[in-house]
């Protein structure tokens, strides 16, 4: 690998591990694989092989946090394309055409909506670099951030802020001892059909704020126990001041607290303060199952997973009936935290500030089952903070439906496989990353902070290495915050095997387009 124009760009040195020799490698046949039955995916997990001793062969495409550029680099390292763009993004994803499609911050925001993930505009980019979509979903009322989900149907699926005054909050039954003064911001969900070249139609909705419990207020009309209803978001629940309690490092305190973490950036005390902040849940994750028809989410401040049903009309997805699964939008599934619904303790919790979930598709090993980069943030063992990546089999009945049960922690009571570095601290992320199952039962692995890339394959062993040398950053965020993530930094990576449709001409020609 030629590593002289990373050094005239200023750039880190890239590492890639021996373990990819020799590099150039056949393209990986895509396994059939057993069909998928849903009812019975958790004994997949344990059937199928986790991984070969070689990478996916392909491309690994990425974007540096509050970097403007994209790029797509081969397995040696190189980069084979670059596209130079007005925003800076996170999420990135590289569609059948070839074309991307991207979240990106708003830069000249008008609305209240600033944090950790502020978004607010969603691109289509041609390989050439034209914008073919320019969408801005952001306003006073709202605000996009941090993921997006590409749909069959052509579709995006959005995460967003919605304000709500304090006196909303206090309406649903919130603490106000709990809350800061200016009020919250729920998480929704939202299809859009885009409509070029700017345009967007809202196809679907979903929104947490219609699915509330809570125990405080008994006057309110959703007042209940909590734990008869996990099915139902506890409005009290979210606590991410035990994070912050358990970081010691008073430096990494605050930038984490300049970033919109821990009471949403109000520079509220580090030992006191609200411990629910206007990004109330923080949702930091998306992804889609067509199979099920069902959105499988990270929802940060809850340290939980959720799954809610796609298959309901916008009237079901706000009450509590219909759908394939017959509960509207109610939760059908949530996984992580069981202090959240009031079914366990302390050392019931098994996801910290997590990021990326992901279905892991027909035909790849585990199939049906939920990946999760488990970010590990108030999770010390005996030797420090670590990170790890989980494989979780939700339980399911015979009919497919998925199994919680009222004042009971949700199975299941461990992953079916987690990663972890042989010297786990090693591996730590606060912020950010992910992990994605490949074709072959290898994995993709994330370490957001620092851009570290690896794919582990058979027994866990590392077969592929990466360290992002790109280090350019905007600097200042929307809201005048400084600082972020270190130089280099990834919200997540994917990787795009050889034979995709959108790389095709790249295979054909034998070479690198070059730099775009």
């Amino acid at each position: 690998m030629t590593l002289v124009s990373a050094k005239k760009r200023g750039m880190r040195r890239p590492r890639i591990a021996t373990a990819t020799l020799p590099l150039m490698l056949a393209v990986l046949g895509c396994p059939s694989g057993p069909s998928v039955d849903v009812a019975d995916t958790s004994l997949l997990a344990a059937e199928l092989p986790r991984g070969e001793a070689t990478p996916v062969d392909g491309y690994t495409l990425f974007s540096p946090l509050r970097s403007t550029s994209i790029y797509l680099i081969d397995m040696q390292g190189e980069e084979v394309k670059r596209w130079a763009t007005e925003y800076n993004g996170a999420a990135i994803y590289m569609l059948d055409n070839g074309n991307l499609l991207r979240g990106t911050r708003d830069r000249d925001p008008v609305g209240v909506f600033t944090g950790g993930g502020e978004g607010g505009v969603i691109q289509e980019i041609a390989w050439d670099g034209t914008v073919l979509w320019d969408f801005k979903y952001s306003d006073e009322v709202k605000r996009h951030h941090h993921d997006i989900a590409a749909m069959p149907n052509g579709n995006v699926l959005l995460i967003a802020w919605e304000g709500k005054t304090r006196e909303e909050a206090l309406t649903a039954g919130i603490n106000p001892d709990r809350m800061e003064e200016d009020g919250i911001w729920p998480d929704f969900i939202v299809e859009i059909e885009p409509v070029l070249p700017d345009g967007g139609k809202e196809v679907w909705k979903w929104n947490a704020w219609d699915h509330l419990v809570q125990e405080h207020d008994p006057t309110k009309d959703n007042y209940g126990v909590v734990a008869e209803h996990p099915e139902l978001i506890d409005i009290n629940a979210a606590a991410p001041h035990r994070e912050r309690q358990q970081l010691a490092n008073p430096e990494e305190l605050e930038r984490l607290r300049a970033l919109g973490y821990f009471g949403g950036g109000s520079g509220a005390d580090a030992d006191s303060g609200p411990e629910i902040g206007r990004d109330w849940q923080h949702t930091n994750g998306i992804d889609y199952s067509p199979e099920l028809d069902q959105i499988v989410l990270s929802v940060r401040n809850f340290s939980e997973i959720w799954v809610i049903d796609h298959s309901t009309t916008t009237e079901e997805a706000a009450g509590h009936t219909g759908g394939r699964a017959g509960k509207g939008g109610d939760l059908l599934y949530r996984w992580g935290n069981p202090e959240a619904y009031g079914a366990g303790a302390a050392d019931d919790r098994r996801l910290f500030v997590q990021h990326d979930p992901s279905w892991i598709p027909p035909g790849r090993a585990g199939a049906g089952n939920i990946l999760v980069f488990n970010n590990g943030t108030g999770r010390a063992g005996d030797d420090g903070h670590y990170s790890s990546v989980d494989e979780i089999a939700p339980p399911r009945d015979a009919e497919g439906r998925y199994i919680m049960e009222p004042g009971r922690p949700v199975g299941p009571p461990e992953p079916v496989w987690s990663y972890t570095a042989e010297d786990r601290t090693s591996m730590y992320s606060p912020l950010v990353s992910g992990a994605r199952r490949l074709r072959n039962g290898n994995t993709l692995i994330c370490v957001g902070e620092g851009g570290r890339l690896r794919e582990v394959g058979a027994g866990d062993e590392i077969v592929w290495e990466y360290v992002n040398p790109y280090d350019e950053q905007e600097g200042v965020g929307a809201g005048g915050r400084q600082g972020g993530p270190g130089p280099g930094s990834l919200f997540r990576a994917e990787r795009v095997p050889a034979d995709h449709p959108g790389v095709a001409f790249l295979r054909a020609a034998g070479e690198s387009e070059g730099s775009g």
